[in-house]
């Protein structure tokens, strides 16, 4: 039998096409109907079949007893959370109990639509998540920029002349904050029509590799060459016409911050010539349909929030912000921006501070770097409760191991996982989710991010084992238990209410959402109508469209103007000033940063078989003059050091990096006492967060500064 559905595995959105044979998948393949990818798919997506078939994912409630783990059924498990979640938070005060949500939340969304209820009960400040760790200077430079942090711009890829790419690898990643399935195709499809693609980063990824210029540039400088390409634009008369003229305000700061960042005052620190860095701001300015876009290297790192602020600046004075082939804004099916904004969550930055080092919250959550000393110091507010969601923060937050024996210290944990991981082996209890292919699926946050308007939905392939609870069923259990628990003066969601929550399920809710959105609506003067059952009925999905001007229309700013000048930007740049000229660099010092790889994401499918199949993927990579200085050679083993801690790994020496940076890939390090991943505990590799430092941030943002780590390198 044949099976449609829609890859949950990464931004993508591959429609897939899956055989099936009762209960067994036969075969996975691309789906050449789907609307977005148009049959293209990548190794991942067989991984749904390892996922699903794996005898090390949990199938029901397990219990911590010493060292091991045995099952327990779901209502005493359930129980025993509510008792002692409550229990905590009436002792010890609501912040007491913390929340950390990982990166699959945003792939699943009846999880994000249950999340918010749980909030609406536990009331917590202790809340944090995978997106301090990635987007969130994105996400601010939205919400100060257009006054919503889910105002996101994005590449128009599909009819771009000029892509220029700071930090980010979207041959590997199919876009990141840019869905887009098949991007080989469409850089390919770029330079068929006489356009150019440009990549800066400090390696020759393997999207450099198929651009038409790749420059290095020094980890952590990305905002000096920002600044630089603005003045430049504003030196030379390069600024565009157009409306965004009319609905902005603060060019003028804007001009004023960026006139001490010359391009050659800038080189320096940089390592990018002068003359390469006006090329790149004449090409930007005067090429009709351009764009730059930045990712995960510009926004981990120590001026992340800089650096998003002035990659959107950039692309509205260039004239390339809401035009076709620039930065544009989606209008996606059900659009969780204008549902956040009717319920006046358009965003907040700043409102409390974490209560040991005061760093910023933002969107309710608290950096993810203060986790482990918010566990570890004493005093009122201490973290004494733990739940994560589908995450694995000892593997994907820096300074893993320090978090690892904070979590041993918690008076009870709970982890919402499918396997006993290095984070969940800590937990009290663990609850699993549902398999992937035992779940339906609509790209919530991802249709919102995608280069083209398109909506899909799929429904689940398997029917779910009789008595298991997804996790959307287990977060609204939970929620209801802890509600029945409290004292009835103090809730805010009661039981009932909960209760009839769980019984109308997110699928309905979805379908509302849907029938409510633009392409369901009285007004819709595009096409048919959508309902979810329409949506079933046509398994490829319905494409609404390419990416039009709508930033008029969408944007959220009290007096519906684009902030160019943010105060809280501009209070910054003296910081980003004092580090160009304090930028004397050190000779023969190395400094860490990521990588991602195509059969990875993040540290979730290392115990899928033909994801870790072939020759060992956890190098460092190092340019050859780096090594030869070292006395290292290709293959031997070396002891990589940082602040907090040291890993050895095989090195692989690289003409592609930059000299004086080293690289190691994120999501390996499955060799913890306890954990219970055979496959990954078989190539279990070395976790880089055992070397990336919590005090090493963007102070700005408190987002972390993974990118730049300073390290030594030695043979092991």
């Amino acid at each position: 039998m044949l099976h449609h559905r829609t890859c949950c595995l990464c931004e993508a959105l591959c429609g897939l096409e899956i055989e099936h044979d009762g209960s067994r998948v036969t075969a996975i393949r691309g789906h050449e109907a789907d609307v977005l990818s148009r049959g293209h798919i990548c190794p991942k997506a067989t991984a749904l079949k390892e996922i699903h078939e794996d005898s090390d994912r949990l199938r029901q409630p397990m219990r911590r007893q010493g060292e091991r783990f045995v099952p327990v059924s779901w209502d005493a498990a359930l129980d025993e959370a509510a008792d002692r979640i409550q229990a905590i938070q009436a002792r010890h005060g609501r912040d007491a109990f913390a929340v950390y949500s990982g990166n699959p939340t945003a792939h699943n969304y009846a999880t994000l639509l249950s999340g918010l209820a749980f909030a609406e009960v536990t009331r917590t400040k202790s809340r944090f998540s995978a997106t301090s760790v990635d987007q969130l200077p994105h996400m601010l430079a939205g919400l100060e920029m257009f006054g919503h942090q889910l105002l996101l711009p994005v590449p128009d890829i599909d009819h771009t002349d000029l892509l220029i790419v700071m930090g980010g690898n979207p041959l590997i990643s199919n876009g990141s904050l840019m869905t887009a399935p098949g991007v080989g195709k469409r850089l390919r499809a770029i330079r068929e029509r006489g356009g150019r693609v440009v990549v800066l980063d400090p390696r020759r990824t393997e999207t450099a590799d198929v651009a038409d210029a790749h420059h290095a540039v020094r980890p952590g400088t990305d905002g000096m060459l920002l600044m630089a390409m603005l003045q430049t634009v504003f030196a030379e008369g390069l600024v565009a016409d157009g409306p965004w003229r009319a609905m902005s305000t603060g060019l003028d700061a804007l001009d004023t911050a960026a006139q001490p960042f010359t391009p050659e005052r800038v080189a320096g620190p940089t390592g990018v010539p002068a003359e390469v860095t006006r090329e790149l701001a004449r090409s930007l300015a005067t090429t009709k349909r351009a764009v730059i876009y930045g990712r995960l290297g510009t926004c981990t790192q120590a001026f992340g929030g800089l650096n998003s602020w002035l990659l959107v600046a950039l692309n509205t004075v260039t004239g390339h912000l809401d035009s076709r082939g620039g930065a544009m804004f989606t209008e996606p099916a059900v659009d969780l921006m204008k549902l956040a904004a009717k319920s006046g969550q358009g965003g907040h930055f700043g409102v409390w501070k974490s209560r040991v080092r005061g760093l910023p919250e933002f969107g309710g959550e608290l950096p993810a770097v203060t986790m482990a000393e918010e566990i570890e110091t004493e005093g009122p507010g201490q973290i004494r409760a733990l739940m994560t969601v589908a995450g694995n923060p000892v593997l994907s937050t820096p300074n893993g191991a320090k978090l690892a024996g904070a979590l041993a210290g918690l008076e009870f944990m709970v982890s919402l996982d499918p396997w006993i991981t290095a984070t969940s082996r800590h937990a009290h209890l663990i609850l699993p989710p549902l398999s992937p292919l035992e779940r339906d699926h609509f790209g919530l946050a991802f249709h919102a991010l995608a280069v083209r308007n398109t909506v899909a939905y799929s429904p689940p392939l398997f029917e779910p084992p009789a008595g298991s609870y997804d996790d959307w069923q287990t977060i609204l259990t939970l929620a209801e238990r802890i509600a029945d628990r409290q004292p009835k003066a103090e809730r805010r969601l009661g039981p009932t209410k909960l209760r009839w929550m769980r019984g109308v399920g997110p699928r309905r809710l979805l379908d509302m959402l849907i029938r409510g959105g633009r392409a369901g609506g009285l007004l819709n003067l595009r096409g048919p109508r959508l309902t979810l059952d329409k949506l079933i009925r046509t398994p490829g999905g319905v494409d609404l469209g390419p990416l039009e001007p709508c930033l008029a229309d969408r944007i959220a700013t009290p007096d519906r103007k684009i902030r160019l000048a943010p105060s809280v930007f501009l209070a910054d740049v003296p910081r980003l000033e004092r580090a160009v000229a304090d930028a004397e660099l050190t000779p023969g010092a190395l400094v860490l940063i990521g990588r991602r790889q195509l059969r990875n994401n993040n540290s979730w499918l290392h115990n899928a078989p033909k994801m870790v199949s072939g020759k060992p993927r956890c190098t460092l990579l190092m340019h050859p003059e780096d090594a030869t200085r070292l006395g290292l050679g290709d293959g031997q083993s070396v002891r990589v050091q940082s602040r907090v801690g040291a890993v050895v790994v095989p090195l692989a020496t690289d003409l592609g990096m930059m000299p004086g940076v080293v690289s190691l890939p994120h999501g390996f390090g499955h060799s913890q006492k306890g954990a219970q991943m055979a496959t990954a505990n078989e190539v279990p590799g070395a976790s880089i967060n055992d070397l990336t430092d919590e005090t090493f941030i963007d102070p700005l943002t408190g987002t972390a500064a993974l990118s730049g780590v300073p390290v030594a390198v030695e043979a092991a």
